[in-house]
């Protein structure tokens, strides 16, 4: 497939795989598309890790890495105890729901040393975002996108100093308009399908509406895409190519356990809901007790970004530990209803053309004339 991304990136096929596990990131970019490694969740220490890894396992082929700009956000110092940054009652209504759920807790010196792992990894603000940059730039990445906020002029300019694209994902043509004046190579229509922090705006309305006004800046179209028909009606409104997360949550190469892999299996679409539980922003993460009891009226008002991220390192942990999977969620799209059964990234790539064609194919079967 010949596109403006496949172009700019030196790529066959526009599809850019998003995950946070570098096992997905890597058979991505094999496959031929771009694997793009979320980084938000890691220590600088995993970051160089993982990406000292993949330099080591890509074969060369392009890969990109993500970074989170947010707009609004608590500033934190690098010292982040938990005692100090997050409020008793907050602390209390989580435990108190688990403990009421019969779910047992962590070990005392466990639960300490966890939440300070937990708080030190929850790299969400500029500042963080600035760090992981930098550890990202001495690596070979050709793709470097900010999530959640227009990333800074300064920083725009830094990355494109290095010779490496700049991208941004965006939930209405507003929020577009502000990437393309602050200098993005590409934008990310994320329509509210998508898995994680999304807007309000559905994919077929946004998609387009993006392609229009951010011409000629490529659009890559996000929210809902798990199939090779969506995948062909996404082209079909003009974007460039499409940009995928939650698949890959089900997949061999996935960092999620069996367990979670099973929790995702089981959820209808309709499962996939929008909450504040997770990170204080609205973000569409698995239906759960956790969620739930996020809604009831005693409930406190969720945390600003990032403590509310923080504060739900230790209920989750305790409910995968007691392998109580139904007080445990994650960020995952609607597409989550056609998520059946384990596979890998290859064969949804390859299940993703061979629907593709099928449905081009089909729409030419409709319009072509018989003689």
């Amino acid at each position: 497939m010949r596109t403006a991304v496949t172009e700019m990136f030196g790529v066959d096929l526009p599809i850019f795989a998003f995950s946070h596990c570098r096992d997905v990131v890597v058979e991505a970019s094999r496959a031929g598309g771009m694997g793009i490694l979320g980084a938000a969740w890691m220590t600088p220490e995993e970051l160089e890790a993982s990406l000292r890894w993949i330099d080591d396992h890509v074969g060369g082929r392009p890969y990109g890495v993500d970074v989170t700009f947010p707009g609004s956000y608590v500033p934190l110092g690098d010292e982040r105890d938990p005692d100090q940054i997050l409020p008793p009652e907050h602390r209390a209504f989580v435990g108190g729901l688990l403990d009421d759920a019969g779910v047992p807790r962590l070990p005392a010196d466990d639960a300490s040393s966890f939440l300070r792992e937990h708080a030190d990894k929850m790299k969400m603000t500029p500042r963080d975002a600035e760090r992981s940059l930098e550890i990202a730039l001495r690596h070979p990445i050709k793709f470097a996108v900010g999530a959640m906020g227009v990333p800074p002029r300064h920083v725009v300019d830094r990355v494109h100093a290095a010779g490496i694209k700049v991208g941004a994902l965006v939930g209405a043509v507003k929020h577009g308009l502000k990437q393309r004046d602050a200098g993005v190579d590409v934008l990310i229509a994320q329509g509210t399908e998508a898995g994680g922090h999304v807007g309000r705006v559905s994919s077929m309305v946004l998609w387009p509406q993006l392609v229009d006004a951010m011409a000629p800046i490529p659009v890559l179209a996000a929210g809902g895409i798990g199939r090779g028909r969506q995948f062909a009606a996404a082209m079909a409104l003009g974007v460039a190519g499409i940009w995928c997360g939650s698949i890959w949550l089900g997949t061999r190469e996935s960092e999620l356990t069996p367990e979670m892999k099973d929790r995702l299996f089981a959820a209808r679409t309709e499962d996939a809901v929008v909450s504040k539980a997770l990170t204080g922003k609205t973000c569409r993460l698995l239906k759960s007790a956790y969620t739930e009891a996020w809604e009831r009226g005693d409930a406190p008002k969720p945390l600003a970004f990032p403590l509310q991220s923080i504060l739900g390192g230790e209920p989750l942990r305790r409910a995968e530990r007691a392998h109580r999977l139904d007080w445990w969620t994650y960020a995952v799209g609607q597409i989550v209803g056609d998520m059946k059964s384990e596979t890998t990234v290859r064969q949804i790539f390859a299940d993703f053309l061979t629907e593709y064609v099928e449905a081009v194919d089909h729409v030419e079967a409709l319009t072509t004339e018989e003689r």
